[in-house]
Order: structure tokens, then C-alpha cells, then sequence
């Protein structure tokens, strides 16, 4: 009677700590940026197609912008609990590989496409999209049509951007004036800190600040106006077309050494390069997608600015430079 009353006892344990490791390997968790994950972003769409697919729990863990989900992997090291990291642009891979924590994603990449034909062993594209000054129709009638029309315009009016330590958009800002100005950056600089209304952490908080009136200008993407025409059928948000050009964002996704340990990785890499996760990106992440979608974009992406010249720092030239041009920056920006 003992033995036969406690088998079933037995057999339960065996199956509970075989069952563990299963466990463990059926979740992936996803470093990434606030704004990805908010209600109105691709996150909660995303979260729940690839689940569907992998019948496993995909968690996000969110932080304010791109370059802070660098500082955050960093400051985390070997213990970081992300599988995968997703938000990094192409203007940060070589500082994400220096610190030893991504894998190489070995994974076929032949659907992904995007303008300079940036190709890794390590970083997958997954959207991409050009900086651009987001402007009130309302409250502007004439915007600047070039960065130095901007620099050198009427300081009543004013533009919110974003930190460069702590925000990819930020940091394209940085970028875009160094790749105009060159030696003359800090001029520039100092000349736009006067339309400066305020600098945030990340995107999120510079484009509530401009869509609830606070600054009639905002640094944000050519693509940003899609949402208003097509969420809210408005065309008083518009982006304004520099003749200098405009600074290229390609978004990355990589795998970390510790997801290197977990199948789901490469399968979500594998899954973010086609129509189930591509197709959430163009009007939730108000991007251009790198990958294949099941059906082509809304028309209103054809009625947005056209950049007349892509411009982007390779990112080993942004990662020779980038504490010494952030250090410029702030050392205008704080007098």
C-alpha cells in the first residue's frame, strides 16, 4: 500500500524537475525602449503574434530610449537577463560589440533590405527611418527648410529634442549637425541652444510635450506625420525637408551571449525579419520596415518627405568619436 501511494508522489516530483528546465527554455525576454512597448506601439502586437507561433511567454522589459538600453546592458554586464536587445541603431553597433555581450545571430537575412545595404553578423535590421524637424502647421508658417535655416532662425520659436546619452534620436541630432558642420558643430550648437525649449531622456517624452502644445517644433522622423493622417486624419503635423539632407536611423535587433543559450532567440530574430513582425512596424512604430509585409504600406507613406541625400557616419567612425562630440555638446548645452 505505501508504494502504491506514494508512486503517483514520485512520478509527480520526476516530472516537476524535468518539467523545470522546459520551463525555463519556453521564455524570451526582450530589452527594448518605452516606446516599443507602450499600448499604441508594436510591443503588445508583436508580443502576442510571436507567442501564438513559438507557444512560449516573450517578455519585454523597456527603458526610456536606445542609447540607454546600451548604458542599461552595460552597467548589467554577464548578469543581464535579456535575451535578445532590441532599439540599437547602426550608430551604436560597434560600442555594443566592444562589450563582449552579443552573439553572432546566424540567421538568413535575405528578406531584410534597407538603404546603404547594412549588413552584420552580429545586428539584424528591423526598421528604418530618417531624423526630421516636426513641425505645428498651426503655429509655424514658414519652417526652416534647412539645418542652417533652423540653427540661425527666430529663437521665439522653439524645438524640443532629446538627450544624446540617453536617446538614439538625440544622438542623431548630434550626428546630423556634426555631419553638416563638421569643426563648426559647437557654433551650431551654441547658436540653436536659444530655440532649445528643452532637452528630454527620450522620444516619448519630447513628442507629448510638442503634440500638447508645449513648443511649436519637435526633432522626430519624416515618418511621424503618417500617424497623425492616418490615427487621426490630420495633416497639421508636418515634417519640414532639409536641403542638406537628412541623418539615417537604421534599428537593430542582436542576440546576448546568454540568449545564445536559448533556441527562442534565433527563432524571434528569425520571425522579426517577416510579415508577422514586419507588418505591425509601419503604422505602430511609424517606420519604414526592413522586411517583407503581407500587404504594401497606406498610400500616405508615399505623401511623406523624401530626403534629397541620406546622410551616416559609419558606426566605427561614431564610435571613435562619440564621448568626444557628446562632451561638445554638453559642454555648450550646460553654459
Amino acid at each position: 500500500m505505501r508504494l502504491r501511494s506514494t508512486l503517483p508522489i514520485v512520478t509527480a516530483a520526476i516530472v516537476a524537475v524535468l518539467g523545470l528546465p522546459a520551463a525555463a527554455q519556453d521564455k524570451l525576454t526582450v530589452y527594448t525602449y518605452e516606446s516599443f512597448t507602450a499600448d499604441w506601439g508594436p510591443g503588445p502586437q508583436v508580443e502576442k503574434a510571436f507567442e501564438a507561433e513559438c507557444g512560449c511567454d516573450l517578455e519585454f522589459v523597456s527603458v526610456a530610449d536606445g542609447v540607454a538600453l546600451l548604458n542599461r546592458l552595460k552597467l548589467e554586464g554577464d548578469s543581464t537577463k535579456a535575451d535578445i536587445v532590441l532599439g540599437l541603431d547602426t550608430n551604436l553597433t560597434t560600442d555594443a560589440k566592444a562589450t563582449g555581450l552579443f552573439a553572432p545571430h546566424n540567421i538568413d537575412t535575405s528578406r531584410i533590405s534597407v538603404p546603404g545595404e547594412f549588413a552584420d553578423d552580429v545586428f539584424v535590421p528591423y526598421d528604418y527611418g530618417y531624423f526630421a524637424v516636426v513641425y505645428d502647421t498651426e503655429a509655424i508658417d514658414s519652417p526652416p527648410q534647412s539645418l542652417r535655416a533652423l540653427v540661425e532662425g527666430d529663437p521665439e520659436e522653439k524645438i524640443l529634442i532629446q538627450d544624446p546619452r540617453t536617446s538614439t534620436p538625440g544622438l542623431g541630432l548630434l550626428l546630423w549637425i556634426k555631419a553638416v558642420y563638421g569643426d563648426e558643430a559647437d557654433k551650431a550648437w551654441a547658436r540653436l541652444q536659444d530655440r532649445v525649449l528643452t532637452v528630454t531622456p527620450g522620444w516619448s517624452e519630447a513628442y507629448g510635450l510638442f503634440t500638447s502644445g508645449e513648443a511649436p517644433m519637435v526633432l522626430s522622423y519624416t515618418t511621424s506625420p503618417a500617424y497623425h493622417m492616418i490615427a487621426e486624419d490630420s495633416e497639421r503635423y508636418q515634417a519640414a525637408a532639409f536641403e542638406e539632407g537628412h541623418y539615417l536611423q537604421i534599428e537593430v535587433a542582436g542576440i546576448t551571449i546568454k540568449g545564445a543559450e536559448n533556441p527562442l532567440a534565433g527563432k524571434f530574430l528569425s520571425f522579426m525579419t517577416g510579415p508577422g513582425f514586419q507588418d505591425v512596424i509601419p503604422e505602430t512604430n511609424w517606420m519604414f520596415p526592413a522586411g517583407e509585409t503581407s500587404t504594401p504600406l497606406d498610400p500616405v507613406f508615399g505623401k511623406l518627405v523624401e530626403p534629397a541625400r541620406a546622410l551616416l557616419f559609419s558606426a566605427d567612425e561614431v564610435a571613435e568619436n562619440r564621448k568626444a562630440w557628446v562632451d561638445e555638446w554638453l559642454s555648450v548645452m550646460s553654459r
